[in-house]
């Protein structure tokens, strides 16, 4: 959980902006967008075999 407390005269927006550093730092964003729907285990495959199809095409083009 990524917390920030405000200084005593700060602003909103450095403080938004410190939140955000922060939340990106601890890679929140990633994993929220991982698990923000449910995945069947046939799409999850498919997403791996492309993954998977893709990054062979990386290697070949060295």
């Amino acid at each position: 959980m990524t917390q920030i407390i405000p200084g005593e005269s700060e602003g909103i927006d450095s403080v938004l902006r410190r939140f955000k550093r922060a939340v990106s730092k601890a890679g929140i964003f990633p994993d929220m967008r991982k698990h923000r729907h449910f995945e069947t285990p046939i799409e999850k495959r498919k997403r791996k075999a492309l993954a998977k199809h893709k990054q062979g095409k990386r290697r070949f083009r060295q």
